[in-house]
C-alpha cells in the first residue's frame, strides 16, 4: 500500500528522536505555540497541528506549513537503599541517555471558504532509558540473591548485575509517531467539526531485565531462541485509530473546543510477547480535551484545556506489578506475558494546562504556560519502572514567535519540568525472605527548547 510504504519512510525518519515523557509519556503540547502555553490548544486555531490538538481548528488556520525540532532532555535516575547484603544491589545510577531531537510537522491547504486537508506529524514515548550496568558485582548464577529459592536470577550469566539484577546495562526505549491526514469543514461562521486518521506506528527495546527470565512461560536464558524479554533488539508495530474533534465561537471573545481520540489498536511486539501483558500488546491509550480561549483584549488571549489519557485501560501498561501470589512461593512463574500479568501499574491521568499569548506588536507575539498532570505511577510499582519513570507533573513553558516576513514567521518554545520522584518498597523484598527491607526511588526533570518555522501561502 502507498500510503503505508510513505508512512513508513517517514517513520523511520522521525521516530529515532522520539522522546517525549511529560504527561506521562505523551508530550505537554503538540506544536511550537501550543509547548509555548503550557500545551493549552485544543480551542486555538494557530497553526497546522490540529491533527494532534484539535481535527476541527483546521479550518481556521488557513493554508500553511509548519515545521520545527525539539531538543528534549530528560534526567532520570534510580536508587536503592536498605538491601540485605547477598541479595539485591544497594546504590544509585543516573540514565546515560539524557538528549534527544524531536522533530515536528504539519500542513494545512483550504478547500474553499468552508473545507480544510492537511497532515500532522507528531510523536509520543519517553521511556528511552539507559543505565550502565554493574552494581552488583556477581560472580556465579545466584550473587543477586536467591531469597530460599523464590528469585533467582535465571540468565545463566554469570555478572556484574545491574540494579534489576539483570546482566549488562538497563534500560529501554518506546517511541511512538503518529501520522494524522485531517479533513475539517465548517458547519456555519462559528462553528466547525474534523476527524483525522491515525496512522501509529511504533519501535520498542528492552534490555538488562535478564532476571525476569522465571517470571515467564518458558524461562529462557538470553541466548535462546524462546527468549520472549529482554535484548532481542528494535522491534515495531503499527497501527491505526481515529481523533474527532469540534469548535465553536460562543461570544465575541470566548471560543471553545473540545476533540477525541480513539484508542489505537496497535500490532503486537512478538520479540517481546513474553514482557508485556497481552503478549506483546501495547496498545496507544483513549484521550479526551475540552478547551477555553478567551480574547481579554485586542492583545492577550488566555487558553486553557483540561486532557484526560486513558492508561488504566491498556493492560500492559495499567496491570499491577505485583500479583496476590508474591511472597508465598507461587508469584514468579507465570507471572509475565498473559492479559492478567504483570504490568507498569499505570493510572489514568488528568492534565490541566493554562497557557496566555500576548501580541507585544505587529512583528513579536510572547507566550508563557503552566502545566500540571497527575503521576500515573503509584509507590508499589516503582520497580517495575525502573526503566520508565515517567513522574513529572509539573511544568513552566515560554516561548515567543517572531514574524519574518507577512507570509512567514519564527517560533521559539522553552519547556522546564521540576524534579519530581516516587518512592516505594521494591518488589524483590517479597522474594528474598524475611529481614528484606530495601527502598527504591526514581526521580525525573526535563528541559526542552524548540524552534519552528511557519509559512503561510
Amino acid at each position: 500500500m502507498k500510503l503505508k510504504k510513505i508512512a513508513a519512510l517517514v517513520a523511520i525518519a522521525a521516530a529515532s528522536g522520539s522522546a517525549f515523557a511529560t504527561d506521562g509519556y505523551f508530550s505537554h503540547g503538540y506544536g511550537m505555540k501550543a509547548k509555548g502555553m503550557g500545551g493549552a490548544a485544543t480551542a486555538m486555531a494557530i497553526d497546522a497541528f490540529g491533527g494532534a490538538n484539535n481535527p476541527a481548528s483546521m479550518v481556521w488556520a488557513g493554508d500553511r506549513l509548519d515545521i520545527g525540532l525539539d531538543l528534549f532532555a530528560p534526567k532520570r535516575r534510580i536508587e536503592r537503599t536498605g538491601a540485605a547484603a547477598g541479595t539485591i544491589p544497594n546504590g544509585s545510577v543516573d540514565s546515560d541517555s539524557n538528549l534527544f531531537f524531536v522533530p515536528e510537522f504539519g500542513y494545512n491547504k483550504m478547500l474553499g471558504w468552508d473545507m480544510s486537508a492537511g497532515v500532522t506529524v507528531y510523536g509520543n514515548g519517553g521511556m528511552n532509558t539507559d543505565y550502565a550496568g554493574g552494581q552488583s558485582p556477581g560472580g556465579g548464577v545466584n550473587a543477586c540473591g536467591t531469597g530460599g529459592g523464590q528469585f533467582n536470577n535465571a540468565s545463566g550469566q554469570a555478572g556484574p548485575y545491574n540494579m534489576l539484577c539483570g546482566a549488562g546495562k538497563l534500560g529501554m526505549n518506546l517511541e511512538q509517531l503518529i501520522i494524522s491526514p485531517t479533513f475539517a469543514m465548517k458547519l456555519n461562521k462559528d462553528n466547525s467539526v474534523g476527524a483525522s486518521l491515525l496512522i501509529a506506528y511504533q519501535r520498542f527495546k528492552a534490555e538488562g531485565l535478564s532476571a525476569f527470565y522465571g517470571f515467564t512461560p518458558n524461562g529462557a536464558n538470553p541466548f535462546a531462541t524462546n527468549n520472549f524479554v529482554t535484548n532481542r533488539g528494535n522491534d515495531s508495530a503499527w497501527g491505526y485509530g481515529v481523533k474527532l474533534g469540534w469548535m465553536g465561537k460562543v461570544s465575541d471573545a470566548t471560543t471553545l473546543g473540545a476533540s477525541y481520540t480513539s484508542q489505537i489498536k496497535m500490532d503486537k511486539f512478538e520479540k517481546y510477547k513474553d514482557l508485556f501483558a497481552g503478549q506483546g500488546n501495547f496498545d496507544m491509550p483513549q484521550t479526551l480535551s475540552l478547551g477555553i480561549a478567551y480574547k481579554a483584549s485586542p492583545t492577550v488571549t488566555l487558553a486553557a484545556d483540561y486532557q484526560w489519557i486513558d492508561y488504566s485501560s491498556i493492560n500492559s501498561v495499567a496491570n499491577s506489578s505485583r500479583t496476590g501470589a508474591d511472597g508465598a512461593g507461587t508469584g514468579i512463574a507465570n507471572s509475565l506475558g498473559c492479559d492478567t500479568c504483570r504490568g507498569f501499574g499505570w493510572s489514568s491521568v488528568n492534565v490541566l494546562k493554562f497557557g496566555v499569548e500576548y501580541q507585544y506588536s505587529s512583528a513579536l507575539t510572547l507566550r508563557a504556560g503552566y502545566n500540571r498532570t497527575d503521576n500515573p505511577i503509584q509507590s508499589r510499582d516503582v520497580t517495575f519502572n525502573f526503566i520508565a519513570p515517567g513522574v513529572v507533573q509539573d511544568h513552566l513553558t515560554a516561548g515567543f514567535t517572531y514574524n519574518l516576513s507577512k507570509d512567514s514567521e519564527l517560533t521559539m518554545a522553552y519547556m522546564h519540568a521540576f524534579k519530581n520522584s516516587v518512592s516505594g518498597a521494591s518488589l524483590f523484598n517479597t522474594f528474598m525472605g524475611p529481614g528484606n527491607n530495601a527502598q527504591e526511588k526514581i526521580e525525573m526533570y526535563q528541559n526542552s527548547l524548540g524552534i519552528a518555522y511557519g509559512l503561510k501561502f
